[in-house]
């Protein structure tokens, strides 16, 4: 069975992913920072018959990363990387004249540093795998300059851009950048909790994802929205 290495995968759109590729009969490695909540998560996703392990944790701790690497190894190998485990720098989100340095640096040590740490980790296994495919996943935010995103946005195009190198530098693997778009997640609530307008559930763009899964199109940067529109 291939296997999937996830991170942020407790709720919101990695445990949605999650819960698809188990559907779909792949084994997971799940990451997160809440033990009881991500344990919950793999027992609900175990239910459909794949191996789920769940390692809590921070992605920004090296020997985190490699334990889960090690899991995702016991379990036959590394087939897909999704980092999907992503920090604010604040929350509320603010404007960069009060965007405090530490949250910014934790932005780029979770959502940048940690994120190639763990490619490195695992490229050994990615690339053994034949089909080996890495998921970075980013945001409006790293394309367009929107007020308060500042710090966030900067971080995710830099995951962007580290993704396209990783795309030239590893021609066997696919690597692609993919912005799912709105999405009603405890990540955008705790960006801009004065915002309670309706948005898509984290499920609804899991197909987009699982396009480029199954038709595995070249590395690159993807929407989740123009995906779900070509179907």
């Amino acid at each position: 069975m291939p296997v999937a290495i996830i991170t942020g995968a407790s709720k919101g759109l990695g445990r949605a992913l999650g819960a698809a590729l188990a559907e779909r009969g792949w084994d997971l490695v799940l990451d997160a920072r809440t033990a009881d909540v991500l344990q919950e998560t793999a027992k609900e996703l175990s239910a459909y018959g794949s191996r789920v392990e769940a390692l809590a944790g921070d992605v920004t701790d090296a020997g985190h990363r490699a334990a889960l690497v090690a899991a995702a190894r016991r379990l036959g190998g590394v087939d897909l990387l999704v980092n999907n485990a992503s920090a604010l720098g604040a929350e509320p989100l603010v404007r960069l004249d009060e965007l405090p340095l530490e949250g910014l640096r934790r932005a780029l040590e979770v959502n940048v540093v940690a994120a190639l740490g763990l490619v490195q980790e695992a490229l050994p296994l990615l690339r053994a795998s034949g089909a080996g495919a890495v998921i970075g996943v980013s945001s409006d935010a790293a394309a367009e300059a929107y007020e308060t995103w500042g710090g966030y946005g900067a971080s995710k195009a830099a995951l962007d851009h580290l993704s396209a190198v990783l795309a030239e530098e590893e021609p066997g693997l696919r690597v692609w950048a993919v912005d799912p778009g709105d999405m009603a997640t405890d990540l955008y609530a705790a960006a801009v909790p004065d915002d309670d307008d309706p948005r898509p559930e984290p499920a609804g763009v899991v197909p987009a994802f699982l396009r480029l899964i199954d038709e595995r199109p070249a590395s690159g940067r993807y929407g989740a929205p123009s995906l779900l529109e070509r179907r």
